[in-house]
């Protein structure tokens, strides 16, 4: 294969399987948790996803200083959040007590609807992200 070398990153083979995550989950996390400011210490992070990108996020969280709570469908998963994880709390979506408005990713279909007022109502934002470039890499 030929690569242009500015987008060719070069690792120690001894290290490749300990940067590689960073190299994809890392930067894809990373990159949006900079650009919209949430790298702040004293800032409360929240995850959908025990995967590996959630699981960078909260990692990302606890270097950042911020605090990172995981949010799933099903309590199941608190445990590993919390003790494998090291989530600093865990939310059930499902949970109306609990849960307020969260929207990331890409859904599989349009969204139809999108409570529009909702977002103005104090300045909310829908936002997306890709991955971030080379130079964050």
């Amino acid at each position: 294969m030929v690569f242009d070398e500015h987008f060719v990153l070069c690792c120690p083979k001894n290290l490749l399987k300990d940067v590689a995550p960073l190299l994809y989950a890392g930067i894809t996390t990373y990159s949006p948790l900079r650009y919209f400011g949430l790298d702040k210490p004293g800032m409360h992070i929240g995850v959908v996803d025990l995967g590996r990108l959630g699981h960078m996020v909260i990692m990302f969280a606890k270097e950042f200083g911020t605090k990172g709570t995981f949010i799933s469908t099903s309590a199941k998963k608190n445990q590993e959040a919390i003790e494998r994880l090291g989530a600093d709390s865990f939310l059930i979506i499902r949970d109306p007590k609990q849960m307020k408005l969260v929207m990331v990713g890409a859904p599989e279909n349009p969204v139809e609807y999108l409570p529009m007022f909702s977002l103005f109502i104090g300045g909310k934002l829908e936002a997306g992200s890709c991955i971030g470039s080379t130079k964050e890499t």
